[in-house]
Parts: C-alpha cells; sequence; structure tokens
C-alpha cells in the first residue's frame, strides 16, 4: 500500500508539474453539425512535443547524414575522375614514349643494314686490295729477278769484250805469212767491231731495262704503301662497326635470359644453309693465298670470324620474338602475372578496332580459329621449342601451316572471347611453359 501511495503520488507531483509549464487545454472539434470536446492533458501535450521533436531530431541528423555522404561520395568520384584523367595522361604519355622508342629502334635497324652494307662494300674493297697487293708483289719480285738477271748478263758481256779485246792484241804467230796476218787482222778487226758494237747496244739496253726496273720498283712500292694505308682505314672502319653492332645484340639476349654462345652456336650447327658473309682468303689448292701478309690476313680473318658472328645474331634475331607485335600506337593495360583471383599468361595492349597485329619473329602458323575465352586465336611455332599466341582478334590474315616471317601481318586487332574491350592477349611460350613477354619487348626496344 505504502508503495502504491508513493507512486500515485509521484504522478501527482508530475502531473502538477506539467500543468504549472503547460497548462491543460481542451480543444474543440466540429464534425457534422456536432461539437467535440478534447481535453489535452499537460503529460499528453509534452508527449506530443517530445514525438515532435524526435523527429525533427531525426530528420535533421539524417538530411546531415545524406548530406555529408553525398558531399563524400561527391569528392571520391571526383578524385576517381582525377585519377582516372591522370592515368589516361600517363598511358598517353608512355604509349608516345614507346613510338619514339619503336622510330628510334627503325633508324637504329636502317642504320644497322647499312652498316652490314658498308661493311659488305669494305669487304670487296679488302679483296681487291688484296689482290692487287699480290699482284705487285709479284710484280715487283719479277722486276728485281729481272734486273738482277740484266746484270749478270751485263757483266758476262763485259767479261767477254775483255777476252775479245785481249785476243785481239794478242801476237800473231811467227810462221804465218804476212797476206795471213793481214787477213787476220782484218778479221779480227770486223769482229771485234761488230762485238764492241753488241756488246754496248746490250749495254746500253740493260742500263735503261735496269733504270726502267728500279722506277717501277720505287712506283710499286709506292703504290703498296698507300695500299697498305687504305686497307689500315678499312680494317679499322670494318673493327669500330662491329663492336658497336655485337655488343648490343648480345647485351639484349641476356637481358631476354637467353644465352647468346649457346644460341650461336645452335644456329652455326644448323643454319649454314642460310648465307651470309662466307669470305676465305685460301686457293683452290687450300693453300693461303697472301701467306705473305701474315699480319693483314690474321687481321681478315678475325674480321671475318666477327662478321660471320654478326651474321649468325642477324638469324637469330628472326626466329626470337624480339619484334613488338604491334608497331602503331598502342596501350600497355595488362601485364603477366596473377589478375582477378587467376593468372594472366600474357601481356595486354590496347589499340584502335582492327589495328594490324604482327608476327614477333620468323615461324610456322599451327592455329588458326576460335578457342573459349580466347575468342579468335591465331599460334605460331618457333625454333628453339618457342611458341607466340595471339588472341581477342576480328579477323586472320594467315592459315594453318602458312610460315611467316618476323614483322608479317597476321591479323585484326578485335573484341572476341572473354574481353571487357578491343585489345590483344599476346603470350610467349618456351617449352609449353608461359612467360612474361615483357622480357622480350624491353630487352630489344634499346636495339630496334
Amino acid at each position: 500500500m505504502n508503495n502504491r501511495h508513493q507512486k500515485i503520488g509521484f504522478f501527482d507531483r508530475t502531473e502538477r508539474f506539467f500543468q504549472k509549464l503547460i497548462p491543460s487545454r481542451q480543444l474543440l472539434i466540429k464534425t457534422n453539425g456536432k461539437t467535440h470536446f478534447v481535453n489535452l492533458k499537460s503529460s499528453t501535450q509534452v508527449g506530443f512535443l517530445v514525438i515532435t521533436f524526435s523527429i525533427i531530431a531525426w530528420s535533421i541528423i539524417s538530411i546531415a547524414i545524406v548530406a555529408m555522404d553525398s558531399l563524400g561520395a561527391g569528392n571520391f568520384r571526383e578524385q576517381a575522375l582525377r585519377d582516372k584523367e591522370n592515368y589516361q595522361s600517363r598511358l598517353m604519355s608512355l604509349a608516345e614514349e614507346r613510338d619514339f622508342q619503336i622510330n628510334l629502334s627503325k633508324q637504329a635497324q636502317i642504320k644497322f643494314d647499312e652498316a652490314l652494307s658498308h661493311i659488305s662494300f669494305l669487304q670487296e674493297a679488302i679483296m681487291e686490295g688484296e689482290i692487287q697487293r699480290k699482284e705487285l708483289s709479284a710484280a715487283l719480285t719479277l722486276l728485281k729477278n729481272k734486273l738482277n738477271t740484266s746484270r749478270i748478263e751485263e757483266k758476262i758481256a763485259k767479261n767477254n769484250l775483255d777476252q775479245l779485246k785481249q785476243v785481239a792484241n794478242s801476237e800473231a804467230p811467227e810462221n804465218n805469212s804476212p797476206s795471213f796476218l793481214r787477213s787476220m787482222e782484218t778479221g779480227k778487226e770486223t769482229l771485234l767491231a761488230k762485238v764492241l758494237s753488241e756488246t754496248a747496244e746490250q749495254r746500253d739496253f740493260l742500263e735503261d731495262e735496269a733504270f726502267s726496273a728500279r722506277l717501277r720498283v720505287k712506283n710499286i712500292e709506292r703504290e703498296m704503301k698507300l695500299i697498305e694505308q687504305r686497307n689500315e682505314q678499312i680494317f679499322r672502319l670494318i673493327e669500330e662497326a662491329l663492336s658497336v653492332s655485337v655488343g648490343p645484340l648480345d647485351k639484349m639476349f641476356r637481358s631476354a635470359g637467353v644465352n647468346p654462345e649457346s644460341v650461336i652456336k645452335t644456329i652455326r650447327q644448323g643454319y649454314r644453309g642460310y648465307g651470309g658473309h662466307n669470305l676465305s682468303f685460301t686457293d683452290g689448292d687450300g693453300e693461303t693465298a697472301f701467306a705473305i701478309y701474315d699480319k693483314n690476313l690474321e687481321r681478315a680473318s678475325r674480321i671475318l670470324k666477327n662478321l660471320d658472328e654478326l651474321n649468325l645474331y642477324r638469324i637469330a634475331i628472326e626466329k626470337y620474338p624480339f619484334y613488338h607485335p604491334i608497331q602503331t600506337a598502342s596501350r600497355f593495360t595488362s601485364g603477366y602475372g596473377p589478375r582477378w583471383g587467376r593468372m594472366h599468361n600474357g601481356t595486354d595492349f590496347a589499340a584502335p578496332h582492327g589495328t594490324p597485329i604482327r608476327s614477333t619473329a620468323d615461324g610456322v602458323v599451327t592455329y588458326v580459329g576460335w578457342q573459349s575465352a580466347y575468342g579468335r586465336l591465331i599460334k605460331i611455332k618457333h625454333d628453339f621449342g618457342i611458341e607466340t599466341r595471339y588472341a581477342h582478334l576480328s579477323k586472320f590474315r594467315v592459315k594453318k601451316g602458312q610460315r611467316v616471317s618476323r614483322g608479317q601481318h597476321i591479323g585484326d586487332m578485335g573484341n572476341t572471347g572473354r574481353s571487357t574491350g578491343t585489345h590483344l592477349h599476346y603470350e610467349i611460350r618456351i617449352g609449353g611453359k608461359p612467360i612474361n613477354p615483357m622480357k622480350y619487348i624491353k630487352a630489344a626496344q634499346n636495339v630496334f
């Protein structure tokens, strides 16, 4: 009972407190001509006020939260748009840089081809120079031998002349008759005059021959010196060109993880039929044709060895996928490695629809058709266990079994298969295992 009275007393006191703040009111409501009176206690009014203020407060807080979320979302979208613009700008700048590097590579390739042509020309010049040297040396030896022979003949003629003079001046036998003595004297004088005249003529001829021979020897020695200087210049130019050409190629192979010595050895064993520089300084019987020029012969042989190596590098380059599959402006969009919870076995490049796709090395087409997620797909088998794949194409330009060359147009870029936009999916597989294609592309970007 006491607790009940205490509760009633508390409510009464609360009611009286609210009546002082908010007095009770009567509402007059008319409906259908009838009048109704509604008494609003102070507590009821307080309840309505609390509910009203709660609704207003909740509305204000909700509006504020929504406004803040909208503002934050707007900032996020703006930031995303800015990031997207920056990303696209970066991609374009990288594409321009790549195009610039490609142009530089093409110019370097042109210079490289010009250097090879110049080297071939210089090789022919060396051969001509060595042939001239051989001919001049043989002529010089012949002239020296002829000069020595002339001197010997001149000496013999002088000895014969002295002997004849001795015979002419010798006393005749006492038992000969005067007529015989006169005839002998006359015969001696005639013979002596004839011999003296012939000896004088021969001596003059030999002196002229010797003089001409000495002049020819001097001219030949001068020509040989000029040829030696020219050959030295040619040798130096070829050696410099080889040093500039072979070094970057060796670095390119090593950057791609390929042992150049092993590649060159393999190609030397199996690809001799491809031609190239194959000069030899030997004559038909296998003997050295220019053995008297051992120094130049050794140098020329070393140059020819380096030229042969350079030619083998050229063959290897055509058989390894160093060539970029897209030679026009493109964007790198996705790299090799895990992507979206699965392995991405290639590299993606984006460009306009129909952009020409090119073979990155010499090879044989092994597949042309549709293959699930790849869409329209081309597979090319290359030497050394290498295979390249070109996916999401819109059109084929080759057939299965067709042999293709490095840089040949094989298809057009498209958006077939599991693709979110026009691009090329490019793969390199060695022994059936995929590798990162950028290893080869980056290795070659400063060479071609």
